[in-house]
């Protein structure tokens, strides 16, 4: 790649920096910040287009294109093999049959049936990087991911977690921006690819890069709960890929560090965890940003309406990949174990799986997801204190210790991550065994994102879930989940998941409010006057499970802590000690 790569932004520098001074209003004046374009101003008419921008913005304009002379670039430069050719429709539409694909699109390509039939150009040292990793052979979504990406089509694929998916587009990328005109000076990235969260936008960033920097291609990635000023350096030295959460590349291409008119190979990742998440808006101003001949390529898990409609407002002549169904469904190579407990009885359920998954093999990793933070925290503490090197991983973490706890359980230093949310997706950590639901998350979408992080790339995993009267209305969903998987189904989990009337359960609640009887229940197991609230006014404690005059607590305790009193345990790059 060119040097500009490699020196630092300089405003001192004489090339056409834009000027800030008064002049302007919209129509842009000699200095000013409009957006019609003068001699200098930051519009978008002129041929001081790119220049480096050298502040602020405001609020992101659409781009009227018509008026910008677009950098031509190329998109179709996929080369079938010999291999690929000589299949006959009937050997292609055998494989896809075995692979469980759909494909819906004109003229889409056949698939790869090995990463020999990739083709890729002698000076892209791709092939070589694969064998240093050891996979065997491609993936379903990528051997079909792969022709259809590489020949500049837009293009949607669908397929669960853990699939393979981040090489299916991080792969043509490269052969994309191989095609395209160097960038020059004030150039924003060719690829941009978009991500949910912060962790899964890392996660991309890791394993594009390993292929990226060994064909001369910088790259970098941005996200909120990090400091502008890193991020920003990367960004003026000048990057190919640009991997973004969407509230981050807003607020940079708002300050000026940045923009996107080289874009032109856009990536969507699990756009519909970026919608459930909110971020439908800021996509669309994203958009706006970006030239309309760009190829697109949207990845999701699954396909719901609103992941539709976002398709049709920004795709063309699409072409779609679906492996397995257009449903989200949990892997089948995962063993799925679901145990209907009492709420009081999880903790020591908790600890004796534990103990039983380390007498097998001590080295091996487990992910412990809980529905908060604080429990989180009271899990960690409490396998801490059994003698397991545990860690916690959620939102209240700075992203200092969230760096920390991931690189601490990836290499090995730690066997145990207990975690909220924040870390169903994104991350893929190899040789995680088992992933245990303490909590059962808030719908079964979720459940699978989290079990997904075992049993990744074909491997064998286990998942573990404790299921309380607490989540009986989410038992039907589960067992639906577990029968398309062909799991197991304990007789409990499944009279939980069928439908009943109102008056099954006991006492005035019904079934859905509590097993109990009596005047109390709750909405627990409680009984009696007890119950509470959850598992008892929290997760135990006030009047119900637990005792004690604590409140929400497990256990009861003073002031609402877990497990009473005060207590903390050290989860931090220089062993700070969290007290809770």
């Amino acid at each position: 790649m060119n040097d500009y790569n490699k020196r630092e932004f300089n405003p001192n520098n004489s090339f056409s920096h834009r000027s800030m001074g008064r002049g302007g209003g919209r129509g842009g004046g000699r200095g000013g910040r409009g957006r019609g374009g003068g001699r200098g101003g930051m519009g978008f008419g002129n041929r001081g287009f790119n220049d480096i921008q050298m502040g602020p913005v405001g609020p992101l304009v659409d781009v009227d294109w018509s008026t910008v002379d677009l950098t031509p670039i190329s998109k179709d430069f996929y080369v079938e093999s010999d291999a690929v050719a000589a299949r006959d429709d009937a050997e292609v539409a055998e494989f896809r049959k075995q692979n469980d694909m759909t494909l819906s699109g004109s003229n889409i390509p056949k698939p790869l049936q090995s990463f020999d039939e990739l083709n890729f150009p002698a000076d892209l040292p791709v092939l070589q990087e694969i064998q240093k990793l050891g996979f065997p052979s491609p993936t379903p979504i990528q051997c079909q991911g792969w022709p259809m990406a590489l020949s500049g089509r837009d293009m949607i694929g669908i397929a669960s977690t853990g699939s393979g998916k981040t090489l299916s587009f991080c792969l043509p990328a490269i052969r994309h921006i191989a095609a395209q005109e160097p960038l020059q000076r004030g150039d924003g990235p060719v690829v941009l690819v978009l991500a949910p969260t912060r962790e899964l936008a890392v996660q991309i960033h890791t394993e594009c890069d390993r292929f990226a920097s060994r064909c001369g291609m910088h790259s970098t990635c941005v996200y909120g709960g990090a400091s502008k000023g890193p991020q920003i350096r990367d960004l003026q030295r000048g990057v190919e890929i640009l991997i973004a959460t969407p509230g981050r590349l807003i607020d940079l291409l708002e300050l000026g560090k940045t923009n996107l008119r080289r874009v032109t190979y856009l990536v969507m990742d699990e756009a519909d965890r970026m919608l459930d998440m909110g971020f439908e808006d800021q996509i669309r101003k994203i958009m706006g940003q970006i030239r309309p001949d760009r190829q697109t390529l949207m990845w999701s898990a699954t396909w719901p309406k609103s992941v539709q409609r976002l398709a049709r407002d920004y795709l063309s002549d699409e072409i779609q990949v679906v492996i397995g169904s257009l449903e989200l469904a949990a892997s089948h190579t995962i063993t799925q174990i679901v145990e209907v407990v009492e709420p009081y009885d999880k903790k020591e359920k908790l600890l004796k799986k534990v103990n039983e998954l380390h007498q097998r093999d001590e080295q091996q990793r487990l992910i412990v997801f809980t529905s908060t933070k604080r429990a989180a925290d009271m899990v960690t503490k409490m396998l801490r204190d059994e003698g397991y090197n545990a860690l916690a991983l959620h939102g209240d973490k700075d992203q200092n210790e969230r760096d920390w706890v991931l690189r601490s359980f990836k290499d090995g230093k730690s066997s145990i991550m207990v975690a909220t949310d924040v870390a169903a997706r994104g991350i893929d950590v190899k040789g995680v065994t088992c992933v245990i639901n303490f909590d059962y998350p808030n719908n079964s979408e979720d459940y699978i994102h989290r079990i997904g992080r075992t049993g990744r790339g074909g491997a064998k995993g286990e998942a573990y879930t404790l299921f309380t009267s607490e989540d009986s209305n989410k038992a039907r969903d589960l067992v639906n989940v577990l029968i398309e998987a062909k799991q197991e189904i304990s007789p409990d989990l499944e009279a939980m998941g069928r439908p009943r009337g109102r008056g099954n359960g006991g006492g005035r609640g019904g079934y859905g409010r509590g097993y109990g009887g009596g005047r109390g229940g709750g909405r627990g197991y409680g009984g009696g006057r007890g119950g509470g609230r959850g598992y008892g006014g929290g997760y135990g404690g006030g009047r119900g499970y637990g005792g004690g005059r604590g409140g929400n607590s497990y256990g009861g305790g003073d002031r609402g802590s877990y497990g009473g009193g005060r207590g903390g345990y050290d989860n931090g790059p220089s062993g700070t000690r969290t007290v809770f």
